[in-house]
């Protein structure tokens, strides 16, 4: 091989191990989109019983929950969702596996407009391709210019750090201003929180596979938990108040947008980059995002 097409080589970090966390993690995504669904389905019926009005889910609502057979099925689904995601981290960087949950959007779409008889507007349907098309044009650059880093001390005190902010105003503004919060914001925190919780995750994979487990890990594990029962939290009120494929919208652009960030800014995933590949990140991100806001204003199930 010549020099040149040595350094070529080099320029262009793709790792043949990505064949494999790719697929895991579309397999991921039909198990996310089944999961939403039948939760979604069990929230409602639950809802419906109670008719209670208290700015979120309560206590007793969220014991009912769990004697409903579809939000089980959809909390197992969910499962392994969450089971095909954390092994595809094992084969590919975040910034390439994390993006592709938004495979779950066009199916939870087309399952809820079947299911609920509601057929999608023009405007919904563009919404979805932007959402979908933003993050698919986003992992498709990701892909060729992403790499697995270390992950340093210093970088988890980093994310630890930021996660603790975040859990803290979301905590706040939960508290003080829950009976004035409809599906969007239960979204955006939810998505958010899970951004974290597929961060901290790479992040323990990593440690494991290096066997580095110490006081640090485990305290990486902590705050993955707490990300993950809030989360959850949020998204059970956010099915209670907006379509499920309104809320997977949410989840698998805000989610993978905030993974991505930190992957980029503290992990350096994207240290070998090229600018244009840069100025093609924020443009995917852009569209992805604003997909998600107009599915939200004009989806015809969504009362925002």
């Amino acid at each position: 091989m010549t020099p040149a097409l040595i350094d070529l080589a080099v320029d262009i970090p793709i790792d043949p191990r990505q064949a494999i966390g790719i697929p895991l993690a579309l397999i991921g995504a039909v198990f996310l989109s089944l999961g939403a669904q039948f939760q979604h389905r069990g929230v409602n019926k639950v809802e419906a019983k109670t008719e209670e009005v208290t700015g979120g889910l309560n206590v007793r609502q969220l014991t009912l929950l769990l004697a409903r057979p579809s939000w089980v099925l959809g909390t197992i689904m969910l499962g392994l969702a969450i089971a095909f995601q954390l092994t595809s981290l094992a084969f590919a960087p975040l910034i390439v596996v994390q993006p592709l949950g938004a495979f779950a959007l066009v199916i939870t779409a087309i399952l809820n407009s079947r299911i609920s008889k509601v057929k999608l507007n023009r405007s919904s349907i563009i919404a979805i391709c932007m959402c979908v098309g933003g993050v698919g044009l986003f992992v498709t650059v990701a892909a060729f210019t992403a790499v697995d880093k270390p992950v340093t001390n210093q970088n988890l005190v980093t994310i630890l750090i930021i996660l603790a902010v975040v859990l803290l105003i979301a905590g706040i503004s939960f508290i003080f201003l829950r009976k004035k919060f409809k599906a969007i914001f239960y979204i955006i925190a939810a998505g958010v929180l899970y951004g974290f919780v597929a961060t901290l995750a790479k992040v323990v994979i990593n440690r494991v596979q290096h066997g580095n487990v110490e006081g640090l890990t485990l305290i990486c594990l902590v705050g993955l938990l707490t990300a993950a029962l809030l989360g959850g939290y949020f998204v059970q009120n956010a099915y209670a108040s907006g379509p499920p494929d309104l809320v997977i919208a949410g989840l698998t652009v805000v989610d993978p947008l905030i993974a991505v960030g930190i992957g980029i800014l503290v992990l350096g995933e994207a240290s070998q980059a090229p600018l244009w590949a840069a100025i093609t990140f924020v443009i995917a991100g852009a569209i992805a995002i604003w997909g998600v806001f107009l599915l939200a204003r004009y989806h015809p199930q969504a009362e925002l």
